[in-house]
């Protein structure tokens, strides 16, 4: 890893503005958080191919949905609490018409810190699951943010893109190439596997470091794909470890911990565990709250220990 780069809707808003030159049918439908969410670059670049419906996110999502009927590809952005809020508008529009639409939800997680929990989406990745055509990508830095745009400004399909309000540290370089569906070992371990998306994916490393003092050897598997998942890269890392720890800045239901369980539940002696937000998030630092919810360094590192528990004892005691 290097040092603190920044937040992945960052990213996503450069890459945006980029692929406006090179995309003629794609177009951005704003909320009035276009500030917020980055897309102000593509508005001030492509004013004609930029709608602005103010706080109107269901409409927004209508709008969104009859572009795309009309060969259009537009990304749909704004705070991902917000996105989620419309799912009914989403369910229908998008996901029944197979509406050619990106989704792109920022502010995801407990990130927005201060701001508090009307603004943090933790659960818009269990609504987005649950509809069956439409696939799920949270980038872990900014250059696999960058590569997720580019992939979705040429697919076809609804599509949600989770982002983070705030910076995340880079852990790939600029020749990192953007595989859909795919996972990535970043680090191998045969006593415990951390599954990881996002902004935590990064903790996750320094988790495995910490780890490492304590002579526990800690893989760690970066899924930027959530949905389709990749079954057969997370089958393989089980096979060879048996313990599997999910960590994400998403309610422990419904979002990547429910999806590795359901991918790995019939596979004999594999014990899975989910480390997420358990209740609804609360106002503060994102720092504290990352600390406070277990999603730092130290805090996956203490779950992991939690969950070998039985083992680390069985090797003390012979």
């Amino acid at each position: 890893m290097t040092e603190m780069a920044k937040a992945t809707r960052v990213a996503f808003g450069e890459a945006l503005a980029r692929l406006g030159a090179t995309h003629e049918n794609v177009v951005v439908v704003d909320g009035d958080l276009s500030c917020s969410t980055n897309t102000r670059k593509f508005s001030e670049q492509f004013p004609d191919r930029f709608i602005q419906l103010g706080i109107a996110e269901g409409n927004m999502v209508g709008v969104a949905a009859g572009l795309a009927m009309a060969g259009k590809v537009p990304f749909v952005s704004s705070f991902a609490c917000f996105l989620a809020g419309r799912f009914e508008q989403i369910r229908m529009s998008v996901g029944y018409n197979n509406a050619n639409v990106r989704l792109v939800g920022t502010h995801a997680g407990v990130g927005p810190g201060e701001d508090g929990y009307s603004q943090m989406g933790l659960e818009d990745v269990a609504l987005m699951r649950s509809l069956p055509n439409m696939v799920v990508l949270q980038p872990a830095d900014a250059v696999e943010a960058e590569r997720a745009t580019e992939f979705l400004a040429d697919y076809v399909g609804p599509a949600y893109l989770r982002l983070t309000r705030q910076a995340l540290p880079d852990i790939f370089d600029a020749d990192y190439s953007f595989e859909f569906g795919k996972g990535i070992r970043l680090r191998e371990g045969k006593d415990l596997v951390l599954v990881a998306s996002g902004g935590v994916v990064a903790n996750c490393l320094e988790a495995a470091e910490l780890l490492a003092a304590d002579g526990v050897e800690t893989g760690v598997v970066n899924i930027h794909t959530i949905k389709p998942l990749d079954e057969q890269l997370l089958r393989e890392v089980a096979s060879n470890s048996s313990r599997v720890l999910t960590v994400e800045d998403h309610g422990v239901v419904g979002g990547l911990g429910s999806a590795v369980v359901e991918a790995l539940s019939e596979m004999p002696d594999v014990v899975v565990r989910r480390h997420g937000v358990l209740g609804y998030g609360e106002s503060g630092t994102q720092v504290d709250l990352y600390a406070r919810h277990m999603l730092d360094a130290a805090g996956i590192a203490e779950a992991a220990r939690r969950f070998l528990a039985p083992e680390i004892e069985a090797v003390a005691t012979g």
